[in-house]
């Protein structure tokens, strides 16, 4: 029965399972995302609110001031500040790499702000040009940005940490874009951040292109292959594949340099979505006024209904979903979770899991269901380890483990460090994935983060002591130096301390005090 409620949450698409469990009802209050520009960071951090000042809203008993607010994936409020930066309207705003918000507007100054919504002086600019011709879009990826003037024209920072603005190719387009996107400089033969944009008036075909602009020089791309203009498009997070809608309602998916076309597909609406995004590499979400539709390379579609607004935030591995009351991660279900709760699975580690409930409840079924998956033990055991590493839920981690301890006591050629490293990830990720921390991580971002990175994350937003339980867990060096991305968002006036060894001289308050690492029994 276990296996059936767990696999009744999926959905099916094409070949592949996918599940959108909730991480967190959220915890603040009063906030619509419809009213409100929104910048999420990537690996679980944190968001950024503002009221939007493009939209006409109602104040309902809210002071007129806006106020750009930093909360936790969780909702928590982080910090505040009242927004009284001149320069026009706010144009576009996102975290960087090193957790530092950055801020763009109209006159083409970017102000930047630390996870304590303190400011970080001294602001940057554009350049004169921007200024006098305004910003009307901006692109962002890790630490760099592209912005378009009303003039057509293009600037780049493509490294905030060396924020020199650096004018691109002249386009030669006399009408805006319609839709824009980036191609990171590591994804480029020349190294230099290549710029995708979706022109042409609707009117001829042959008029339909994709322009990619470097600092060089512009190339025209997409010819017969697109049938029209592209009103939205994104690339891929390996820089390899370029996702986008067309003017007829199709979802075309084509090579980064438009040569080949991958997917082509027709859509229920001939209407542009409000967001496109990539969720991992096989499926791509498109989300509409109340819809949010999934389509991978064959098959039905998935189809999500909402009865509010939405926020895609794009992760390796999924794709997390902000409403104005939850937390949603939808993600590829891994395959060896597959194995074991797919209904009527005879795969090793799906016997494994149910010899243990067989033993459980003192069945004899269960040393017949070790009998028949003898030789496969090792592989059985692996997976359920491997399962209880890609879930959220902490009784269902409990239990997967307790499957793979029970098949190792019969396997004498399984690594038996690996259940034990296992348990060490699964407290880590429990413990920064609470409400209080709110740093929803899966495993796989956990891996491409570091731990170091992680740490020196909870350092830079004042959580020392559930830093320091961490590297006392894990046995990382106490020396240890926070990185100099973390390092970089702090003032003079705030010096984070640079040794953990240092945070046992800090009085912390007392509801930090009974801060412990959840354990997995």
């Amino acid at each position: 029965m276990a296996n059936v409620s767990v696999a009744a949450e999926w959905q099916l698409l094409y070949n592949r399972y996918y599940r959108k469990p909730e991480l967190y009802q959220m915890r603040w209050k009063h906030v619509d995302l419809a009213r409100n520009k929104v910048a999420a960071a990537p690996f679980g951090g944190p968001l950024a609110v503002i009221r939007d000042d493009s939209k006409i809203v109602q104040l309902h008993g809210e002071s007129a001031l806006r106020k750009l607010r930093l909360f936790s994936s969780s909702g928590r409020l982080l910090a505040d500040t009242v927004w009284r930066n001149p320069g026009g309207r706010l144009i576009g705003m996102s975290w960087t790499d090193d957790h530092t918000l950055v801020c763009i507007v109209q006159d083409g100054t970017v102000y930047r702000y630390d996870v304590h919504a303190r400011i970080i002086e001294p602001n940057l600019s554009l350049g004169k040009e921007c200024f006098e011709s305004n910003v009307a879009d901006c692109a962002f990826w890790g630490n760099g940005v592209v912005c378009i003037t009303e003039a057509n024209q293009l600037f780049c920072i493509a490294d905030f940490k060396n924020p020199n603005a650096v004018k691109l190719a002249d386009p030669g387009i006399t009408e805006p874009p319609r839709c824009m996107a980036v191609i990171e400089p590591q994804y480029t033969v020349s190294g230099n951040v290549e710029v995708l944009l979706g022109v042409g008036d609707g009117g001829e075909e042959e008029d339909a292109a994709v322009l990619a602009v470097e600092e060089d020089g512009v190339q025209r791309l997409g010819g017969e292959m697109l049938r029209g203009p592209l009103q939205k498009m994104v690339v891929s997070r390996d820089g390899k594949w370029l996702a986008s809608f067309t003017h007829d309602g199709r979802l075309l998916v084509t090579t980064s340099d438009l040569t080949g076309v991958i997917i082509e597909r027709e859509c229920e609406s001939a209407l542009p979505p409000e967001q496109l995004a990539w969720c991992g590499m096989d499926a791509v979400l498109l989300y509409w006024d109340d819809m949010l539709l999934m389509m991978g390379p064959d098959g039905e579609p998935v189809t999500y209904l909402y009865d509010e607004p939405i926020i895609l935030i794009p992760e390796s591995d999924g794709v997390r979903i902000l409403s104005n009351t939850s937390m949603e991660f939808l993600q590829r279900v891994p395959d060896s979770t597959v194995s074991i709760f797919t209904i009527g699975s005879t795969s090793p580690a799906a016997l494994l899991y149910d010899a243990l409930d067989h033993f459980d409840r003192r069945s004899a079924k269960a040393d017949e269901n070790l009998r028949l998956i003898k030789s496969s033990l090792p592989e059985a055991v692996e997976a359920c380890v491997d399962a209880a590493g890609h879930e959220f839920d902490v009784s269902r981690q409990q239990t997967l483990l307790r499957a793979a301890s029970y098949g190792q006591a019969f396997c004498s050629n399984f690594h038996r460090d690996r259940i034990q490293e296992m348990c060490k990830i699964l407290r880590v990720l429990n413990a920064v994935r609470s409400l209080e921390i709110g740093i929803p991580l899966s495993i796989q971002q956990y891996k491409l983060l570091t731990p170091s990175v992680l740490i020196g994350r909870l350092i830079n937003a004042y959580q020392h002591l559930l830093a320091l339980r961490i590297s006392e867990y894990l046995g990382m060096n106490q020396d240890i130096q926070t990185t100099k991305h973390e390092q970089s968002t702090c003032d003079s006036k705030a010096m984070l301390p640079n040794s953990l060894t240092y945070v046992r001289k800090i009085s912390f308050k007392r509801e930090y005090a009974n801060t412990k690492l959840k354990l997995i029994a």
